[in-house]
């Protein structure tokens, strides 16, 4: 062994040893304070450990966590790492329990001690182990501060042996002739994972002789393990400390099937042939939940799809569509964590009577293993009937699924719901698959949070909506009248735009419509107001100029900052005159009996809101008799991007003309289905049309 000292390596490999912990790193934080580098690993092979070799400090985390407010956090399992930092977890989806306990007082750097543990261990650090933990983060501390000046960040970190001596490569124990004369392949691998055995049957295999092969990396001899798919097997053997199994192909044409066993002093491989010859270019039947090579991208990309949902229907449709299918899952329930009960929010696979037996069930019912898991936050895994029958003996019973995994859904460290895969045969689930779908749970718990916000939003918008707009248009002899409001198509479909329809006298009524800056609950909130100034101005006896100047007077006092275009309409049925007064609004359409439609040729003023109540609104007067069509609509009827507005109100008006014969509800549907198609609904749009009857004189 090298006689050369090295303080922080030394101080690192006390850490692991006095802690009992499986493997351990020192971390420090770039001096631009942008990234966190592991610069020593003690116990795990460093490039196995490369996907974390280094991490933006601004992204949340346990180890951001722990140096930003200098304390001592601690994740006990990958369930909890998925309830507390679900970005971490679908990062390493491995079952390990770790520590990070920052460095206190160090003069030139900031960073970190990482500990970690093998699944199994108890939930909780003791007063002990706690004290030792943090007795390590101070004697490396002590370490760095006795360096001249900052530490150097490498390029990669050095690997740092948990003991004083390790095993030489081909020792006479490690060649014991019981191993020698197995008919099956067997390598192994030291803790920095370097070939130190391997035994005829392998070298056959493999086809290398020992000696090319002792010393090394697998991935370096053996250039077709360089891959994904050996690798991580590789972490989840040393992680979960169970079997991890993949088949491999060694070029040409030769399957192996590989099985890792990982324990505190390395790793042994057993490799057989496959059983049954495959074709070059196909891969082993697994499911891709399974396949070693797939389950990062398989997470990415479910990662991905869940960014993109929007409602609760979204997150179980995605989780229906794509989930089940990568895992081979025959059967899903998703369940709201409501106070006291399980609510059933979607299901797949099982017949409604069985989610009759279970929506509303108290969370505390022993009937299935789902309110444990979600009371504890602990994923249970069943994988078969019997297993299930042992804890839980009437649940087999509600259905003819033969295998269950039950998953808690934590945001934040609170439960939002639980998710059951379930499956028509029996399934041992690997940890390889626990280890994907606890983090994958933790990521489907964000999307249902959000989803569940945002349905909440949009039921209180849509209320909110229906309650500023007219339930219904008051019957005007004389009128016929139909309207629309569609909200836009993102957000919370909640918008500014407005109408409304005033009977001032027998033979008169007042029309208006109106769009409110923004696409909010404030811009809603204006509009309610403006609605009702309007309304009160009108009612009072103003005329169309006097009741745009007042409203805007009225804006001004509340200083809305907000613009907002209106439209009025004073129709006089008696007299067949319209008189229109406009602030900052799209022109009104008007078309005659056999005549085309046109927009009016009208002079608008300022939009409300931009002065302090003194604009005047000039007034334009024309004959509308009966059969004549006057139709208001907000921009979001003409705004079609990269058409001239004017072209648009052209088009629009060609559309009146054509369709102008209609009974008016059909023909304001064909006039929003139209621009609906035309503009992809990026705006809220209202129409409100008016033709009055052939009636007597009033």
């Amino acid at each position: 062994m090298s006689s050369v000292v090295d303080p922080l390596g030394s101080a690192l490999a006390s850490a692991v040893r006095r802690t009992g912990a499986r493997f351990g790193a020192v971390y420090l934080v770039d001096p631009d304070e942008s990234t966190m580098c592991a610069v020593a690993l003690c116990g795990v092979p460093v490039d196995a450990f490369a996907p974390w070799w280094r991490a933006a400090f601004a992204a949340p985390g346990p180890m951001q966590d722990s140096i930003r407010n200098e304390r001592l956090v601690w994740v006990s399992s990958l369930e909890e790492l998925a309830s507390l930092y679900p970005r971490a977890a679908a990062n390493l989806p491995y079952q390990l329990a770790f520590a990070v306990a920052a460095f206190r007082q160090v003069r030139h750097c900031q960073g970190a001690l990482l500990l970690a543990w093998p699944p199994g261990r108890t939930p909780a650090l003791s007063r002990s182990e706690r004290g030792r933990i943090a007795f390590s983060a101070r004697r490396i501390a002590g370490v760095l501060n006795a360096a001249a000046g900052a530490p150097a960040i490498p390029e990669r970190p050095r690997f740092v042996p948990p003991r004083l001596e390790e095993p030489t490569p081909q020792s006479a124990s490690a060649t014991a002739g019981l191993i020698e004369r197995l008919p099956l392949g067997t390598v192994a691998l030291d803790l920095a994972g370097h070939i130190t055995c391997v035994n005829t049957a392998a070298a056959r295999l493999l086809g290398k002789p020992a000696e090319q092969l002792l010393g090394t990396q697998p991935s370096q001899s053996l250039p077709w393990l360089d891959n994904i798919s050996y690798m991580d097997a590789y972490r989840t053997a040393l992680s979960s400390r169970e079997e991890a199994a993949l088949t491999v192909l060694r070029p040409p044409d030769r399957w192996l099937d590989l099985r890792l066993y990982a324990d505190d002093s390395g790793t042994s491989i057993l490799l057989t042939p496959h059983r049954s010859p495959r074709p070059l270019g196909t891969q082993p039947s697994a499911g891709a939940a399974t396949s070693p090579e797939s389950r990062i991208h398989l997470l990415m990309v479910l990662a991905a799809a869940l960014t993109e949902t929007v409602g609760v229907q979204d997150v179980v449709d995605l989780v229906a569509d794509q989930v089940l299918p990568a895992f081979g899952a025959h059967g899903m329930i998703m369940a709201a964590a409501d106070p006291d009960r399980v609510r059933i929010i979607g299901y797949r696979g099982y017949e409604p009577d069985v989610i009759e037996q279970l929506d509303g069930l108290p969370t505390d019912a022993d009937l299935t293993p789902a309110g444990r898991a979600m009371a504890t936050g602990v994923s249970l895994f069943f994988a078969n009937r019997e297993e299930l029958a042992h804890l839980y003996p009437q649940a087999p019973q509600l259905s003819d699924k033969q295998a269950w995994a039950f998953l808690p859904l934590l945001s934040s460290g609170r439960p939002v719901g639980g998710l059951l895969l379930a499956y028509n045969d029996p399934h041992p689930f690997t940890a390889a698959e626990r280890s994907l779908l606890t983090p994958l749970a933790g990521l489907i718990a964000q999307a249902l949070d959000r989803a569940r916000l945002y349905d909440a939003k949009h039921g209180l918008a849509h209320a909110l909506q229906q309650t500023l707009l007219p339930h219904a248009l008051p019957t005007v002899t004389g009128l016929e009248v139909a309207a629309r409001y569609h909200p836009a198509s993102h957000g919370v479909n909640l918008g500014g735009d407005f109408y409304d329809l005033i009977r001032l006298t027998d033979t008169t009524v007042a029309a208006v419509i109106g769009d409110v800056q923004g696409h909010d609950m404030s811009a809603a909130a204006l509009m309610g107001l403006v609605r009702m100034a309007v309304h009160s101005h009108a009612t009072a006896g103003a005329t169309p100029d006097q009741v745009l100047t007042r409203t805007d007077r009225d804006l001004a006092d509340l200083n809305a900052s907000r613009f907002v275009s209106c439209l009025y309409a004073h129709l006089d049925l008696a007299r067949h005159q319209v008189t229109l007064a406009s602030a900052g609004h799209p022109p009104p359409l008007l078309q005659h009996p056999d005549n085309p439609a046109h927009a009016v040729a009208i002079h608008p003023g300022p939009p409300l809101g931009v002065g302090l109540g003194t604009h005047s609104y000039p007034l334009t007067s024309m004959s509308l008799g009966p059969g004549a069509l006057l139709a208001l609509y907000t921009d979001g009827l003409v705004e079609i991007p990269g058409i001239d507005i004017s072209e648009a109100i052209t088009d629009l008006a060609d559309g009146l003309g054509e369709w102008g014969g209609l009974p008016l509800h059909q023909l304001v549907d064909s006039l929003v289905h139209r621009a609906r198609q035309a503009n992809q609904h990026t705006d809220d749009i209202a129409l409100l049309l008016l033709r009055p009857n052939h009636v007597a004189e009033l």
